[in-house]
């Protein structure tokens, strides 16, 4: 899979499950569902999305949680194929 398919894929994942905002989930969950040999790919390009801004993370006390920006919404969508 390509990059830009795998961020189409995270960026999916995260609006199906409505990771949006105030709604977060631990960031070793974002690989899961992946076939194993892809889950190194995953986990980069998540990096790579929270460097876009597509992703924000949440400093918790229990580790580091991830949702989506609610103002990138609507590009996101757009680049996972939802509009």
């Amino acid at each position: 899979m390509s990059d830009n398919e795998l961020k189409a894929a995270v960026l999916r994942k995260m609006l199906m499950h409505r990771w949006i905002g105030g709604k977060h989930t631990a960031l070793d969950n974002i690989p899961k569902g992946f076939p194993p040999h892809v889950r190194n790919d995953v986990a980069r390009v998540t990096e790579d999305l929270i460097r876009e801004g597509f992703i924000m993370r949440k400093p918790t006390s229990y580790g580091e949680h991830v949702s989506l920006n609610p103002k990138m919404i609507y590009e996101a969508k757009k680049l996972a194929g939802m509009v």
